[in-house]
């Protein structure tokens, strides 16, 4: 009896930092706009663009919640330079 040979497609590792994560997905936001991707390579770009978006909305809610902590759970507007 053959054994049936099937292979497991394994998405890559989100980056170690937010910063990685915007890089990458600005590039794919580029190569999106081009117009100049295969319909199956496009396909793979949106689902990483979307996987990345998700890592970086919730990185800066992350250091979003760690502010309202160190401001006594109110979230003040940045006013920019004193």
């Amino acid at each position: 009896m053959a054994k049936s040979t099937l292979t497991k497609i394994t998405e890559p590792a989100l980056p170690e930092t937010y910063e990685l994560a915007l890089q990458e997905l600005e590039r794919l936001i580029s190569e999106l706009e081009s117009g100049q991707l295969p319909l199956d390579q496009l396909l793979t770009s949106y689902q990483r663009g979307a996987q990345l978006m998700a890592f970086c909305k919730s990185r800066l809610e992350a250091v979003e919640n760690q502010i309202k902590v160190l401001d006594g759970n109110e979230l003040k507007n940045w006013s920019g330079a004193k």
